[in-house]
């Protein structure tokens, strides 16, 4: 790219990173504020438009960056369509001939557009403090990873928690476990996330176009562009997912719903599903690597507007919904989770270390049919790992049974998102 054309695009961009105006803090800023003293790059990953772009103007302004203290970056700019590797020395050029401070916190957005960006990173690490977002997981490839490795730190951010959710529609918490009629609004607010989901813009907006729209550009762009002639199974596959979310899946099973014949193609669509963040999935509890991978898989979406847009008939699988909205909390926190099938199931349990350290069941509603076989599967796993108490997770009941030695605690989602 010519000079004066990468010049132009900086200077204007810098602008536009200047105008945003974040209405919601981010969870997730206090963390990455937290670690910066190690002064390594941070690499934050997440689905397209779950508010990246956003959160890098939330560090901005908690780090008190004035002009010229910080470069911002965007290379999903299309003006940037041509920008190579060479061209990287040029962004330092202008830092310098601009005056920018010589310690320039450098923002950079969706980076992994620039092909070989990882070297240019490893090169000037050491002077500039540097924040990358993107929205693929080539960010976590083998190649990068070998590249920066124990040279970066990387976080991934999802769409909206409960809380977060909660603040864009200016709802006030404050004293929230006191005020019974506040809890009741909570409870109305919950019924909402249950079904549009945290994506910002949606939430913001009130348009569930925004979810169809931005489902098509994450198939097109980050899936079936890789594997071109196989869209329509490639389709197919994606509307299986979302439509059976927390369901086992298996790639043979795949390959015989799409007659793609060969597992490795298989696998590799369902990696790519994965790469997007669209879907992530767990992985049943087994003491062997080899026992964990022979097993199915359960599949959960990265959040439930996309399911309830998109998925068949799942506006009215509450239990479902429910349960996918756990495991997306589950993720954000950074838990390592399994489900667990035995004699009886249990939905998640976490592990820390090579202990397991607690169980959570999830139901839409404990009732005369079904608490029997929820409590059971509780029991059963709090025997297996010596563990002394266990969760049900509901809508909105809250309760406690003592079985034997054992304690469970029923309580709904929306309080468990807010309390911890």
């Amino acid at each position: 790219m010519e000079r004066q054309d990468i010049y132009s695009i900086l200077f204007t961009q810098q602008k536009d990173f200047e105008d945003e105006k974040p209405n919601v803090k981010r969870e997730l800023t206090k963390k990455i504020i937290s670690i910066k003293s190690l002064e390594m790059p941070i690499i934050i990953t997440g689905v397209r438009r779950c508010g990246k772009s956003f959160l890098l103007k939330l560090i901005q302004e908690e780090l008190n960056l004035e002009e010229k203290e910080y470069l911002y970056i965007n290379f999903n700019d299309e003006r940037f369509v041509n920008f190579a590797i060479e061209d990287f020395q040029k962004i330092i050029d202008f830092m310098n001939e601009q005056g920018y401070k010589e310690r320039c916190v450098l923002f950079i957005d969706e980076i992994q557009e620039v092909v070989g960006w990882e070297k240019w990173i490893d090169r000037i690490r050491t002077k500039y403090p540097i924040f990358i977002t993107g929205s693929n997981s080539k960010l976590l490839s083998k190649e990068i990873s070998t590249t920066l490795t124990g040279r970066s730190i990387n976080l991934g951010l999802t769409p909206f928690n409960f809380r977060e959710f909660l603040e864009a529609r200016k709802m006030d918490i404050k004293n929230w476990k006191i005020d019974l009629k506040k809890q009741s609004t909570l409870r109305n607010e919950f019924k909402l996330y249950l079904q549009i989901g945290g994506m910002p813009k949606r939430v913001i907006s009130g348009q569930d176009i925004i979810i169809k729209e931005l489902y098509e550009n994450i198939l097109y762009r980050d899936i079936i562009e890789r594997f071109g002639k196989l869209s329509k199974q490639i389709k197919e596959i994606s509307v299986s997912l979302l439509s059976n979310p927390s369901s086992l899946i298996s790639l043979r099973a795949v390959s015989k719903m799409t007659n793609i014949k060969n597992i490795s193609t298989i696998k590799s669509i369902l990696d790519s599903f994965e790469n997007s963040f669209l879907f992530f999935f767990i992985t049943k509890f087994g003491y062997s690597i080899k026992s964990q991978i022979q097993n199915p898989r359960k599949v959960y979406c990265i959040d439930n507007g996309f399911l309830v847009n998109l998925g068949f008939r799942m506006s009215e699988d509450k239990g479902k919904l429910l349960e996918n909205l756990v495991a997306i909390e589950l993720k954000r926190r950074g838990e390592e989770v399994f489900y667990y099938s035995g004699v009886g199931e249990c939905d998640f349990i976490l592990r820390k270390g090579n202990k397991i350290i607690s169980t959570i069941q999830v139901c839409h509603e404990l009732n005369e049919e079904n608490k029997k076989r929820e409590i059971n599967g509780q029991v059963e796993v709090l025997d297996k790992f010596k563990l002394k108490e266990g969760l049900i997770l509901t809508r909105d009941q809250e309760d406690e049974f003592k079985i034997g030695n054992k304690k469970i605690k029923v309580l709904p989602v929306w309080k468990w998102l807010l309390e911890i």
